[in-house]
């Protein structure tokens, strides 16, 4: 069986999971309250799944995996998912709450935005 094409699209998956959270991060770092999390948070659970898939086929076809490699990616996505839906949360209940605490999700705002951006240097530079 030939899953190439699998893994082709697959990738694709991959990289629009990631455009979506660094082009939302990008587009959001001048902004100091109602942050849009939506699309971060489909973009990082794309990344999640779409990567773990990648992985799975590739154990299954035979493939060498760096599995040192693709731990550390997996706890950057897991840290990216993790800080989407916390300044989610904080930032509803800012806003529920009426308090002054309306730059609540900012730092986790970063966070993903930073890890997204480790995530790719580790999957381009570490051979």
């Amino acid at each position: 069986m030939n899953i190439e094409p699998v893994i082709s699209v697959l990738v694709v998956f991959h990289i629009l999971g990631l455009s979506l959270i660094i082009g939302s991060f990008a587009l959001q770092m001048r902004r100091k309250q109602s942050f849009e999390f939506g699309t971060m948070l489909i973009g990082a659970i794309t990344q999640l799944v779409t990567g773990l898939a990648l992985v799975g086929l590739l154990q299954v076809a035979d493939e060498d995996v760096n599995n040192a490699k693709i731990a550390v990616k997996t706890v950057f996505a897991v840290v990216v998912l993790v800080s989407v839906l916390v300044a989610r949360s904080r930032q509803a209940k800012a806003l529920t709450a009426g308090t002054s605490e309306k730059k609540a999700a900012l730092p986790f705002l970063h966070l993903a935005g930073a890890s997204a951006i480790i995530n790719v240097l580790v999957a381009v530079l570490w051979r």
